[in-house]
């Protein structure tokens, strides 16, 4: 935990989500289509708090927990900056496999976008999703991060020296095993693990969630370059490209294939 407390203590993930806007994009709008009407939300793992901003611009009362105090601190200031820090109820320091302090049944819905794949013991990622269904209510909605296995391969085969220890093809195979992923240059991406695609419904569903949606956060968006973006941009079709992009978000045959992360979405039972 140390590790990914530093590497987020430097880290820029509120520009991230800025430079890759796509993701940020395709999320949000699955996440306020299934969002209940009103109601209090937790963002686990929120980081700097960009989701948290957008549901308490919605007015929903917002709960932020992240590990790393840094993050907290600067969602709490972007909250204040915004005028918008009477949507939340707290921003708390947690450990997303323990939220003790956090009452049980108490979320009408839950967001969970990145403490999941920083998990490499599966106990953990099951701890952390059980923590997560404990503060949801029956029948609350839970939105979970996930980094595909295969999607990392392709990366890796295409850009090997930037990911090191997978710059050989018998890393790369062991790493297909596993889905255990330490980066070999210090200050580089956490430790993570990667499911395999297969695997994602039947975790969530052993650990008491119903599969509403399983959906890339790229849809085919994730295969344009910033060429295919400025003309379809220039024709004014932009709008429609992003619908064409959404629906495509939700096509089963191309999870992994151009997506570094997946949206999974339950139903707490």
């Amino acid at each position: 935990m140390s590790d990914i407390i530093d590497y987020y203590s430097s880290f820029d993930e509120w520009g991230r989500l800025d430079r890759e806007p796509l993701e940020f994009m395709i999320n949000w709008h699955f996440i306020k289509t299934n969002l209940p009407p009103k109601g209090k939300i937790l963002d686990n793992g929120a980081g700097p708090g960009k989701y948290s901003m957008e549901l308490a611009k919605l007015g929903y009362n917002v709960t932020i927990t992240d590990l790393t105090p840094r993050l907290v601190n600067v969602a709490k200031e972007k909250a204040t900056e915004l005028g918008l820090v009477n949507n939340f109820s707290d921003f708390l320091v947690k450990d997303a496999r323990d939220l003790s302090g956090l009452e049980s049944d108490q979320f009408d819905a839950s967001l969970m976008l990145g403490p999941l794949y920083h998990l490499q013991n599966e106990q953990d990622r099951v701890k952390a999703v059980q923590e997560l269904r404990r503060v949801t209510k029956d029948g609350g909605t839970v939105f979970v991060a996930i980094r595909p296995r295969i999607s990392k391969v392709l990366t890796t085969l295409m850009f090997p020296t930037q990911w090191k220890p997978l710059d050989g093809m018998a890393e790369i195979n062991e790493f297909k095993k596993t889905g255990v992923f330490n980066h070999a240059d210090k200050g580089r991406f956490t430790g993570a693990y990667f499911f395999n695609i297969e695997d994602i419904k039947p975790f969530f569903e052993s650990n008491g969630f119903e599969t509403l949606k399983l959906l890339s956060s790229a849809g085919i968006g994730g295969r344009l370059t910033k060429e295919n973006w400025d003309y379809w941009s220039s024709r004014g079709e932009e709008e429609m490209l992003m619908e064409l992009i959404y629906e495509s978000a939700e096509d089963p045959y191309i999870l992994g294939a151009t997506a570094s992360h997946l949206l999974y979405i339950g139903r707490n039972v």
